[in-house]
């Protein structure tokens, strides 16, 4: 099939270089002509692994192509996605403004059967407003594409993603599910035409209806952002009663029913989703009038946990003036340099405004976004090596749990702290050990 992707760089990429690797041809549409041709020369803007090598591949072969001609992409394609961006607004509503652009757009444009397909992360009702958008603009040009009853001259479609960062490549290309809310056996077909190459017996492409599509990935994020915020209060009780949260959420995930995944206990979820769909769904209940009582409780215990790391910094250090501070990565979660809703960004502001005297940090990847954040922030340094945040700093905090650094040098540590404390915000290492070292070792809910 020929597709075309109205978007923005990370589902917007992913998305149409997966399709393309398996023979569909794909036309990728920006406004930006130097992100276009950046791409076309092979230049990456995000960390994604194995992203790179498709995309140079399937360009090189002609299937993925890219461009800032919107109108060139909508005569290109019959099926058309917008994976745009739908950042919160001031209100934490999600901001449709480049939803409306695209539907906007592919009205003023298209001259035969389209399938429009909303592959952002949008509320309910968004299918709604954007065949109305459609319409309106097909009427301003008296199209013929009108008929009677709009039959047949376009469809709306959602099919949201379920992409994990670091893993979004693989996730495209072997999902657990693929997801889709139809109005007619037309736009069915479509789609069926889209991802016939995905489907296994295992891997189901589930159609159902327009708006329960569009809640099925809010209510997936916030379920997992309520399991992880679940396991931090649980963790927080048992610090209280000298309880170890590592063997409860070990056993109560081997109930098949609960499941062991999302119950990790730490500093709280970050990222690019689930903060920003807990809060989009929550202000999406008000607009009907119902209360998310379950959810805010989510974000509430989630805001509470992402600068826990500091009060217990504060318990060992009550005065944090003139001492020095280490923190060991960054990014919201492990091989991603995303630092959005990121807790290590509320960490260094709190301690900040706890008047240390330095925070040395290190991250693998993410240090340039933190950069662009703090540029003005002379008490954040950024080290080259994780050991370089180490030199005479007076406590280290543990924000990220990189796998790759789960074998650190304690010896070296040892040697070039001021104060061997550890504050351990992902449970990555053993305490029994730590202490037998010498450190001053504190993790959650233990």
């Amino acid at each position: 099939m020929k597709i075309t992707i109205f978007g923005t760089w990370y589902v917007w990429l992913v998305t149409g270089t997966c399709l393309a690797e398996v023979g569909h041809e794909v036309m990728c549409i920006d406004i930006d002509q130097n992100k276009i041709d950046k791409l076309k020369e092979g230049i990456i803007p995000i960390y994604e692994p194995g992203l790179e090598e498709l995309v140079k591949r399937n360009y090189k072969e002609g299937r993925l192509l890219f461009s800032t001609d919107a109108k060139t992409g909508i005569d290109f394609a019959t099926a058309i996605f917008s994976a745009v961006g739908t950042p919160p607004d001031e209100n934490h509503r999600a901001d449709l403004r480049f939803v409306k652009i695209v539907a906007e757009t592919v009205g003023k444009h298209m001259d035969d059967y389209k399938v429009f397909i909303n592959k952002s992360t949008v509320p309910v009702g968004t299918g709604e407003m954007c065949k109305n958008i459609i319409k309106q603009e097909l009427e301003k040009r008296n199209s013929p594409l009108l008929g009677g009853d709009l039959e047949g001259g376009f469809d709306v479609v959602s099919n949201p993603e379920f992409l994990k960062e670091w893993a979004a490549v693989k996730d495209f290309m072997t999902p657990d599910r693929i997801v889709c809310g139809v109005e007619s056996e037309q736009a069915k077909k479509v789609m069926n035409d889209i991802y016939k190459s995905f489907i296994r017996a295992d891997k189901p492409l589930v159609f159902t209806d327009l708006k329960s599509s569009e809640i099925i990935k809010y209510a997936a994020n916030a379920f997992l952002a309520t399991k992880i915020s679940f396991i931090n209060e649980i963790a927080n009780f048992s610090e209280i009663v000298g309880a170890n949260i590592s063997d409860i959420s070990k056993w109560i995930g081997l109930d098949p029913r609960i499941g062991s995944k999302f119950l990790h206990a730490g500093i709280g979820y970050g990222g690019s989703c689930f903060p920003k769909d807990v809060q989009a769904l929550i202000e999406t209940g008000k607009d009907f009038n119902y209360d998310f009582k379950i959810i805010k409780a989510t974000e509430q215990v989630n805001k509470i946990q992402k600068v826990k790391i500091v009060d217990m910094l504060l318990d060992k250090i009550p005065d944090l003036s003139w001492k020095t501070i280490a923190i060991w990565w960054l990014a919201f979660k492990p091989k991603t340099d995303d630092i959005r809703d990121a807790p290590s960004l509320d960490i260094i502001e709190r301690l900040i405004g706890l008047w240390v005297s330095k925070i040395k940090a290190f991250d693998p990847v993410a240090m340039e976004n933190v950069s662009r954040i703090f540029e003005n922030q002379d008490k954040l340094t950024l080290t080259f090596t994780n050991y370089d945040a180490l030199k005479w700093a007076d406590a280290l905090l543990v924000l990220t749990e990189w796998d790759e650094f789960r074998n650190a040098d304690f010896d070296k540590i040892a040697t070039l702290m001021k104060w061997n404390i550890i504050i351990d915000g992902r449970n990555i290492w053993n305490k029994d050990d730590l202490l037998e070292r010498g450190f001053v070792y504190e993790w959650i809910g233990k």
